[in-house]
Protein backbone atom coordinates (compact mmCIF):
# COMPACT_ATOMS: atom_id res chain seq x y z
CA UNK A 1 0.00 0.00 0.00
CA UNK A 2 1.07 3.79 -0.70
CA UNK A 3 2.34 5.77 2.06
CA UNK A 4 0.08 8.20 3.17
CA UNK A 5 2.33 10.34 4.81
CA UNK A 6 3.62 12.06 1.09
CA UNK A 7 0.74 13.20 -0.77
CA UNK A 8 0.78 12.70 -4.41
CA UNK A 9 1.91 16.61 -5.78
CA UNK A 10 0.75 17.97 -9.32
CA UNK A 11 3.47 19.93 -10.68
CA UNK A 12 3.46 21.76 -14.24
CA UNK A 13 5.39 18.89 -16.08
CA UNK A 14 3.14 16.16 -14.73
CA UNK A 15 0.20 18.44 -16.15
CA UNK A 16 1.96 19.01 -19.63
CA UNK A 17 2.46 15.12 -19.23
CA UNK A 18 -0.99 14.25 -19.13
CA UNK A 19 -1.84 16.97 -21.66
CA UNK A 20 0.38 15.23 -24.19
CA UNK A 21 -0.46 11.81 -23.38
CA UNK A 22 -4.04 12.71 -23.70
CA UNK A 23 -2.62 14.01 -27.43
CA UNK A 24 -0.90 10.91 -28.13
CA UNK A 25 -4.00 8.72 -26.93
CA UNK A 26 -5.90 10.87 -29.20
CA UNK A 27 -4.33 10.80 -33.06
CA UNK A 28 -3.44 6.71 -31.76
CA UNK A 29 -6.94 6.44 -31.03
CA UNK A 30 -7.92 7.80 -34.26
CA UNK A 31 -6.92 5.24 -36.54
CA UNK A 32 -9.61 2.90 -35.50
CA UNK A 33 -12.87 5.43 -35.85
CA UNK A 34 -11.38 6.64 -39.37
CA UNK A 35 -11.11 3.51 -40.72
CA UNK A 36 -14.28 2.58 -41.98
CA UNK A 37 -14.15 5.86 -44.30
CA UNK A 38 -10.89 5.23 -45.04
CA UNK A 39 -11.08 2.09 -46.58
CA UNK A 40 -14.56 3.18 -48.38
CA UNK A 41 -12.40 6.22 -49.61
CA UNK A 42 -9.17 3.96 -51.28
CA UNK A 43 -11.37 0.75 -51.19
CA UNK A 44 -9.57 -1.33 -48.78
CA UNK A 45 -10.14 -4.79 -47.37
CA UNK A 46 -9.42 -5.96 -43.82
CA UNK A 47 -5.85 -6.87 -44.44
CA UNK A 48 -4.81 -3.72 -45.51
CA UNK A 49 -6.65 -1.87 -43.42
CA UNK A 50 -4.75 -3.56 -40.98
CA UNK A 51 -1.47 -2.49 -41.79
CA UNK A 52 -2.01 0.60 -40.94
CA UNK A 53 -2.49 -0.21 -37.11
CA UNK A 54 0.39 -3.01 -37.89
CA UNK A 55 2.72 -0.14 -39.21
CA UNK A 56 1.67 1.98 -36.50
CA UNK A 57 2.90 -0.81 -34.10
CA UNK A 58 6.20 -0.87 -36.15
CA UNK A 59 6.83 2.28 -35.34
CA UNK A 60 6.35 1.90 -31.67
CA UNK A 61 8.50 -1.42 -31.61
CA UNK A 62 11.11 1.00 -33.51
CA UNK A 63 10.83 3.35 -30.60
CA UNK A 64 10.90 0.39 -27.67
CA UNK A 65 14.19 -0.35 -29.48
CA UNK A 66 15.73 2.93 -29.21
CA UNK A 67 14.09 5.61 -27.46
CA UNK A 68 16.45 5.28 -23.99
CA UNK A 69 19.31 5.99 -26.57
CA UNK A 70 17.59 9.08 -28.69
CA UNK A 71 17.56 10.64 -24.76
CA UNK A 72 20.74 9.41 -24.47
CA UNK A 73 22.15 11.59 -26.79
CA UNK A 74 20.16 14.19 -27.40
CA UNK A 75 17.81 14.41 -23.81
CA UNK A 76 14.48 13.78 -23.05
CA UNK A 77 13.16 17.95 -23.64
CA UNK A 78 14.10 17.13 -27.58
CA UNK A 79 12.27 13.83 -27.52
CA UNK A 80 9.56 15.36 -25.70
CA UNK A 81 8.93 18.20 -28.32
CA UNK A 82 10.23 16.39 -31.06
CA UNK A 83 7.91 13.17 -30.82
CA UNK A 84 5.06 15.74 -30.37
CA UNK A 85 5.67 17.64 -33.50
CA UNK A 86 6.83 14.59 -35.70
CA UNK A 87 3.48 13.41 -34.59
CA UNK A 88 1.43 15.80 -35.63
CA UNK A 89 2.94 16.28 -39.24
CA UNK A 90 2.43 12.98 -39.85
CA UNK A 91 -0.91 12.80 -39.04
CA UNK A 92 -1.71 15.26 -41.26
CA UNK A 93 0.18 13.42 -44.26
CA UNK A 94 -2.40 11.13 -43.29
CA UNK A 95 -5.06 13.28 -43.84
CA UNK A 96 -4.05 14.55 -47.16
CA UNK A 97 -2.93 11.17 -48.81
CA UNK A 98 -4.39 9.17 -51.26
CA UNK A 99 -2.64 6.03 -51.53
CA UNK A 100 -2.87 3.27 -48.98
CA UNK A 101 0.92 3.00 -49.36
CA UNK A 102 1.41 6.68 -48.30
CA UNK A 103 -1.54 6.94 -45.54
CA UNK A 104 0.73 3.59 -44.09
CA UNK A 105 3.57 5.46 -43.94
CA UNK A 106 2.18 7.82 -42.18
CA UNK A 107 1.18 5.50 -39.49
CA UNK A 108 4.26 3.96 -39.15
CA UNK A 109 5.68 8.08 -38.69
CA UNK A 110 2.80 8.94 -36.31
CA UNK A 111 3.96 5.58 -34.36
CA UNK A 112 7.34 5.87 -34.15
CA UNK A 113 7.63 9.43 -33.16
CA UNK A 114 4.73 9.18 -31.00
CA UNK A 115 5.77 6.83 -28.97
CA UNK A 116 9.21 8.21 -28.69
CA UNK A 117 7.10 10.76 -26.53
CA UNK A 118 5.39 8.60 -24.83
CA UNK A 119 8.40 7.12 -23.33
CA UNK A 120 10.01 10.25 -21.65
CA UNK A 121 6.18 10.96 -20.14
CA UNK A 122 6.10 7.02 -18.68
CA UNK A 123 9.84 7.60 -17.64
CA UNK A 124 9.86 11.06 -15.99
CA UNK A 125 6.42 10.73 -14.56
CA UNK A 126 8.31 7.22 -12.95
CA UNK A 127 11.36 9.31 -11.85
CA UNK A 128 9.30 11.96 -10.65
CA UNK A 129 6.85 10.33 -8.38
CA UNK A 130 8.68 7.32 -6.92
CA UNK A 131 6.62 4.89 -4.84
CA UNK A 132 3.86 7.08 -6.06
CA UNK A 133 4.18 5.97 -9.77
CA UNK A 134 0.98 4.16 -10.32
CA UNK A 135 -0.51 7.21 -9.01
CA UNK A 136 0.57 9.20 -12.03
CA UNK A 137 0.72 6.60 -14.37
CA UNK A 138 -2.85 5.60 -13.77
CA UNK A 139 -4.14 9.25 -13.32
CA UNK A 140 -2.00 10.04 -16.88
CA UNK A 141 -3.91 7.24 -18.80
CA UNK A 142 -7.27 8.60 -17.26
CA UNK A 143 -6.32 11.87 -19.18
CA UNK A 144 -5.67 9.57 -22.07
CA UNK A 145 -8.83 7.73 -22.21
CA UNK A 146 -10.74 11.24 -21.83
CA UNK A 147 -8.88 12.26 -25.34
CA UNK A 148 -9.53 8.89 -26.75
CA UNK A 149 -13.70 8.77 -25.73
CA UNK A 150 -13.80 12.25 -27.80
CA UNK A 151 -12.24 10.96 -31.17
CA UNK A 152 -15.54 8.64 -32.45
CA UNK A 153 -17.61 11.98 -31.51
CA UNK A 154 -15.51 14.61 -33.26
CA UNK A 155 -14.81 11.97 -36.21
CA UNK A 156 -18.40 11.18 -36.48
CA UNK A 157 -19.66 14.42 -35.89
CA UNK A 158 -17.50 16.28 -38.20
CA UNK A 159 -18.68 13.81 -41.10
CA UNK A 160 -22.02 14.42 -40.07
CA UNK A 161 -20.99 18.16 -40.47
CA UNK A 162 -19.94 17.91 -44.23
CA UNK A 163 -16.47 18.96 -42.74
CA UNK A 164 -15.14 15.49 -43.19
CA UNK A 165 -13.23 13.04 -40.79
CA UNK A 166 -10.03 14.83 -41.21
CA UNK A 167 -11.74 18.04 -39.21
CA UNK A 168 -10.51 15.82 -36.15
CA UNK A 169 -6.97 15.27 -37.07
CA UNK A 170 -6.57 18.86 -37.63
CA UNK A 171 -8.01 19.91 -34.78
CA UNK A 172 -5.59 17.48 -32.73
CA UNK A 173 -2.94 19.75 -34.25
CA UNK A 174 -4.19 22.77 -33.20
CA UNK A 175 -4.38 21.36 -29.37
CA UNK A 176 -0.48 20.99 -29.81
CA UNK A 177 -0.32 24.03 -30.86
CA UNK A 178 -1.81 25.44 -27.92
CA UNK A 179 0.03 23.21 -25.29
CA UNK A 180 3.00 24.38 -26.93
CA UNK A 181 2.14 28.25 -26.30
CA UNK A 182 1.13 27.70 -22.64
CA UNK A 183 3.97 24.60 -21.65
CA UNK A 184 6.89 25.22 -23.88
CA UNK A 185 9.10 26.90 -21.32
CA UNK A 186 8.40 24.10 -18.66
CA UNK A 187 11.52 21.73 -17.91
CA UNK A 188 11.45 18.22 -18.91
CA UNK A 189 13.48 16.61 -15.98
CA UNK A 190 16.62 14.87 -17.45
CA UNK A 191 17.26 10.74 -15.55
CA UNK A 192 19.14 11.36 -12.17
CA UNK A 193 21.13 8.62 -13.47
CA UNK A 194 22.20 6.60 -16.28
CA UNK A 195 19.48 4.30 -17.26
CA UNK A 196 22.33 1.34 -18.81
CA UNK A 197 25.76 1.27 -19.89
CA UNK A 198 25.66 2.22 -23.51
CA UNK A 199 25.06 -0.68 -26.05
CA UNK A 200 22.72 -2.75 -23.44
CA UNK A 201 19.58 -3.65 -24.60
CA UNK A 202 17.47 -4.77 -21.77
CA UNK A 203 20.21 -7.22 -20.43
CA UNK A 204 20.24 -5.34 -16.78
CA UNK A 205 16.77 -5.18 -16.56
CA UNK A 206 15.58 -7.87 -13.71
CA UNK A 207 13.62 -11.22 -14.81
CA UNK A 208 10.64 -9.78 -12.72
CA UNK A 209 10.38 -7.21 -15.35
CA UNK A 210 9.81 -9.50 -18.22
CA UNK A 211 7.54 -11.42 -16.68
CA UNK A 212 5.30 -8.31 -16.03
CA UNK A 213 6.09 -7.30 -19.56
CA UNK A 214 4.96 -10.83 -21.08
CA UNK A 215 1.45 -10.01 -19.42
CA UNK A 216 1.69 -6.11 -20.84
CA UNK A 217 2.16 -7.41 -24.07
CA UNK A 218 -1.52 -9.96 -23.52
CA UNK A 219 -3.47 -7.08 -21.81
CA UNK A 220 -2.10 -4.79 -24.89
CA UNK A 221 -3.97 -7.30 -27.41
CA UNK A 222 -7.22 -7.16 -26.17
CA UNK A 223 -7.42 -3.60 -25.37
CA UNK A 224 -6.35 -2.49 -29.17
CA UNK A 225 -8.13 -5.28 -31.01
CA UNK A 226 -11.12 -3.62 -29.18
CA UNK A 227 -10.34 -0.47 -30.19
CA UNK A 228 -9.34 -0.80 -33.66
CA UNK A 229 -11.73 -3.45 -34.73
CA UNK A 230 -15.22 -2.52 -32.56
CA UNK A 231 -16.26 -0.19 -34.32
CA UNK A 232 -16.25 -2.62 -38.02
CA UNK A 233 -17.59 -5.15 -35.89
CA UNK A 234 -20.94 -2.99 -34.37
CA UNK A 235 -21.64 -2.25 -38.14
CA UNK A 236 -20.69 -5.73 -39.76
CA UNK A 237 -21.67 -8.04 -36.99
CA UNK A 238 -24.03 -5.77 -35.22
CA UNK A 239 -25.83 -4.34 -37.47
CA UNK A 240 -25.22 -0.57 -37.03
CA UNK A 241 -24.87 2.11 -39.61
CA UNK A 242 -21.42 3.07 -39.90
CA UNK A 243 -21.40 6.39 -38.34
CA UNK A 244 -23.56 4.93 -35.87
CA UNK A 245 -20.78 2.33 -35.06
CA UNK A 246 -18.29 4.79 -34.91
CA UNK A 247 -20.16 7.00 -32.71
CA UNK A 248 -21.46 4.43 -30.12
CA UNK A 249 -17.38 3.10 -29.97
CA UNK A 250 -17.43 6.35 -27.11
CA UNK A 251 -19.27 4.01 -24.80
CA UNK A 252 -16.32 2.42 -24.63
CA UNK A 253 -13.91 4.89 -23.84
CA UNK A 254 -16.42 6.27 -21.27
CA UNK A 255 -16.43 3.03 -19.61
CA UNK A 256 -12.44 3.55 -19.88
CA UNK A 257 -12.60 7.16 -18.32
CA UNK A 258 -14.68 5.80 -15.34
CA UNK A 259 -13.01 2.83 -14.67
CA UNK A 260 -8.91 5.01 -14.95
CA UNK A 261 -10.75 7.17 -12.58
CA UNK A 262 -11.85 4.66 -9.96
CA UNK A 263 -8.38 2.69 -10.58
CA UNK A 264 -6.76 6.15 -10.30
CA UNK A 265 -8.14 6.42 -6.62
CA UNK A 266 -7.83 2.77 -5.94
CA UNK A 267 -4.10 2.44 -6.57
CA UNK A 268 -3.90 5.18 -3.43
CA UNK A 269 -4.91 2.02 -0.85
CA UNK A 270 -4.61 -0.93 -2.27
CA UNK A 271 -1.89 -2.88 -4.30
CA UNK A 272 -1.32 -2.59 -8.00
CA UNK A 273 -1.53 -6.32 -8.62
CA UNK A 274 -4.46 -7.05 -6.75
CA UNK A 275 -6.08 -4.09 -9.01
CA UNK A 276 -4.58 -6.09 -11.94
CA UNK A 277 -6.47 -9.35 -10.97
CA UNK A 278 -9.80 -7.26 -10.49
CA UNK A 279 -9.46 -5.85 -13.54
CA UNK A 280 -8.92 -8.82 -15.18
CA UNK A 281 -11.72 -10.38 -14.03
CA UNK A 282 -14.63 -7.61 -14.63
CA UNK A 283 -12.61 -8.05 -18.41
CA UNK A 284 -13.58 -11.81 -18.68
CA UNK A 285 -17.33 -11.01 -18.19
CA UNK A 286 -17.78 -8.26 -20.11
CA UNK A 287 -16.33 -9.19 -23.83
CA UNK A 288 -18.50 -12.69 -24.00
CA UNK A 289 -21.26 -10.48 -24.00
CA UNK A 290 -20.08 -8.14 -26.40
CA UNK A 291 -18.86 -11.11 -28.55
CA UNK A 292 -22.04 -13.01 -28.43
CA UNK A 293 -25.38 -11.67 -27.46
CA UNK A 294 -27.90 -11.15 -30.32
CA UNK A 295 -29.37 -7.93 -29.61
CA UNK A 296 -27.62 -4.73 -30.48
CA UNK A 297 -28.60 -2.94 -26.53
CA UNK A 298 -26.93 -6.18 -25.14
CA UNK A 299 -23.71 -5.98 -27.28
CA UNK A 300 -23.23 -2.44 -25.95
CA UNK A 301 -23.50 -3.39 -22.67
CA UNK A 302 -21.35 -5.74 -22.86
CA UNK A 303 -18.61 -3.60 -24.71
CA UNK A 304 -19.20 -1.35 -21.52
CA UNK A 305 -18.23 -4.16 -19.12
CA UNK A 306 -15.12 -4.82 -21.06
CA UNK A 307 -14.11 -1.31 -21.20
CA UNK A 308 -14.18 -0.59 -17.73
CA UNK A 309 -12.22 -3.50 -17.09
CA UNK A 310 -9.73 -3.62 -19.99
CA UNK A 311 -9.34 0.11 -18.89
CA UNK A 312 -6.88 -0.38 -15.92
CA UNK A 313 -4.73 -3.70 -17.42
CA UNK A 314 -2.43 -1.47 -19.58
CA UNK A 315 -1.59 1.26 -16.56
CA UNK A 316 -1.52 -1.16 -13.50
CA UNK A 317 0.78 -3.81 -15.49
CA UNK A 318 3.36 -1.35 -16.73
CA UNK A 319 3.49 0.73 -13.11
CA UNK A 320 4.53 -2.40 -11.51
CA UNK A 321 6.89 -3.30 -14.29
CA UNK A 322 8.53 0.22 -14.44
CA UNK A 323 8.54 0.06 -10.85
CA UNK A 324 10.71 -3.29 -10.28
CA UNK A 325 13.42 -1.68 -12.71
CA UNK A 326 12.89 2.19 -10.91
CA UNK A 327 16.76 2.85 -11.71
CA UNK A 328 16.31 2.21 -15.31
CA UNK A 329 12.99 4.09 -16.02
CA UNK A 330 13.92 5.34 -19.86
CA UNK A 331 14.78 1.42 -20.77
CA UNK A 332 11.89 0.31 -18.99
CA UNK A 333 9.63 2.77 -20.37
CA UNK A 334 11.33 2.02 -23.89
CA UNK A 335 10.69 -1.86 -23.37
CA UNK A 336 7.20 -1.11 -22.24
CA UNK A 337 6.87 0.78 -25.51
CA UNK A 338 8.30 -2.51 -27.22
CA UNK A 339 6.02 -4.74 -25.97
CA UNK A 340 2.86 -2.58 -26.62
CA UNK A 341 3.87 -1.79 -30.33
CA UNK A 342 4.69 -5.86 -30.71
CA UNK A 343 1.03 -6.67 -29.73
CA UNK A 344 -0.52 -3.73 -31.53
CA UNK A 345 1.49 -5.12 -34.93
CA UNK A 346 0.32 -8.47 -34.67
CA UNK A 347 -3.15 -9.05 -32.93
CA UNK A 348 -4.89 -6.39 -34.72
CA UNK A 349 -3.14 -7.39 -38.56
CA UNK A 350 -4.40 -11.29 -37.29
CA UNK A 351 -7.90 -10.65 -36.63
CA UNK A 352 -7.94 -8.57 -39.64
CA UNK A 353 -7.03 -11.45 -42.00
CA UNK A 354 -9.12 -14.15 -40.23
CA UNK A 355 -11.97 -11.77 -40.33
CA UNK A 356 -11.35 -11.52 -44.11
CA UNK A 357 -11.66 -15.29 -44.14
CA UNK A 358 -14.04 -16.18 -41.28
CA UNK A 359 -16.35 -12.96 -40.54
CA UNK A 360 -15.26 -10.54 -37.56
CA UNK A 361 -16.80 -12.26 -35.11
CA UNK A 362 -15.48 -15.74 -36.25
Amino acid sequence: MLSQSSPFVRDRFTWLAYLMLAYFAYLQTSLGPLMPFLRAELDLNYTSAGLHFSAFALGMILAGLTADRFVRRWGRRLVFWGGGAGMAVSALCLGLSRLAALTIASAFLMGWLGANLVVVIQATLSDRHCEQRAVALTESNLAASLSAGLVPLFIGGFQRLGVGWRGALVLAVLVLALIAARFLGVEVPEARRPSTRPGSIGQTLPVSFWAYWIVLFLVVSVEWCLVFWGADFLENTVGLSKVSAVSVMSMFFLAMVMGRYTGSHLTRVMPSTSLLLIALGISLVGFPIFWLAPLAPVNLAGLFIAGFGVANLFPLTMATAVGVASQQSDVASARVSLGAGLAIFIAPLVLGWTADRLTIRN
